[in-house]
């Protein structure tokens, strides 16, 4: 679901997703919910925010392929994507007072990976924008690995979802 201008309605279409580059993973999204969050920023009231993208963050799914460096997820594994990750190596990271991570904390104006500065999502060659670093809209999507949280197989990812809001 392609928001192409702020408050115009969703489109559904073919998107190409990339695969995933370096500590990145692409994930198969099973079970999406909508937030008001997404609406928000859909609607775009007092803000300018890069379009067209891809919304959504509250999502379920398992990992369709990972990127060089990734080590903790492997394909088949159930995960939820989350918005504010974790590098696990910068200063807040490994503080026990904070976990505002200083490469992946909630960023709503990047709309690209943070690698490369690149989008993963195109139609016909044009770049589809990311929306905080998860873009769940999409059956599939690329995430940086410290945005994604590896869950329980038993867990239902159609109720968990919600989880990664």
């Amino acid at each position: 679901a392609v928001a192409w201008e702020a408050g115009k309605p969703l489109s559904m279409e073919e998107v190409e997703v990339a695969p995933p580059q370096a500590m990145e993973v692409r994930d198969k999204i099973l079970y999406t919910a909508l937030c008001h969050t997404d609406v928000y920023f859909w609607e775009a009231n007092g803000q300018t925010l890069v379009f067209p993208r891809i919304l959504g963050h509250e999502a379920g799914g398992i990992v369709e392929s990972d990127g060089e460096g990734v080590t903790e997820l492997v394909p088949g594994d159930h995960v939820l994507p989350v918005f504010t990750g974790e590098c696990k190596e910068c200063a807040h990271c490994m503080s026990e007072e904070s976990n505002l991570c200083d490469l992946l904390r909630i960023n709503v104006d990047r709309g690209v990976m943070i690698d490369d500065g690149q989008s993963r999502f195109t139609i016909d060659g044009k770049p589809i924008f990311h929306f905080l670093g998860t873009s769940t809209f999409s059956e599939y999507t690329v995430i940086h690995v410290g945005c994604v949280a590896k869950i329980d197989p038993e867990a239902p990812l159609d109720k968990v979802c919600l989880l990664s809001c």
